[in-house]
């Protein structure tokens, strides 16, 4: 029996972040770090930096729907990084850090425009939820070091001081859903 594998896009901040958390759940195949919802076609690291040219920076998340469900990605998505700050996360600022998901289908546009909903009427966040949910229309990956970064640098400060607070931060509270 051949598995039938989905495709998830997600923007959440610094995309070194959200690949070293979604890289960890049980179920994800493949994460791929990149651009999604711009106007310049094929950019590149420093053009999206700029904040010129539309683009977020996002994971592209390859899953198994029989391990782990999109509801549950949005469930990790939702509770690790900040959907009330336009366009920043933590210190990093500019529109290519939006709180942002981009639908493949109309079933993930359905299923997260319900979880928003839900989340905004339990007041779980003390501001409105700014995270747009738009159509997925272009994806252009990252350059090749971008991927896995976190693992392959550590030791580097951004590393240290922000990604690996936040991955820790998410393996106790998500050690159920664990690689």
């Amino acid at each position: 029996m051949e598995n039938k594998f989905e495709t998830a896009t997600f923007g959440s901040g610094c995309f070194w972040c959200t690949e070293a958390i979604f890289s960890k759940l049980k179920g994800v195949i493949k994460t791929t770090s990149g651009y999604s919802g711009g106007k310049m076609e094929n950019p590149d690291y420093k053009s999206v930096c700029t904040g010129n040219t539309g683009h977020a920076e996002v994971n592209q998340i390859i899953y198994d729907p029989s391990i782990i469900s999109y509801t549950e990605l949005l469930e990790v998505f939702w509770s690790t990084h900040n959907p009330t700050t336009m366009n920043r996360q933590g210190n990093d600022i500019g529109t290519q850090y939006r709180s942002v998901i981009f639908f493949h289908t109309e079933a993930q546009k359905q299923i997260a425009m319900n979880y928003k909903k839900q989340l905004e009427e339990s007041k779980l966040f003390k501001a409105p939820i700014v995270t747009s949910i738009e159509p997925l229309k272009n994806f252009y990956p990252a350059e090749a070091y971008h991927n896995n970064y976190h693992e392959l640098n550590p030791n580097t400060g951004y590393c240290q001081n922000v990604v690996t607070p936040k991955v820790e931060k998410f393996k106790k509270h998500f050690s159920e859903k664990l690689k």
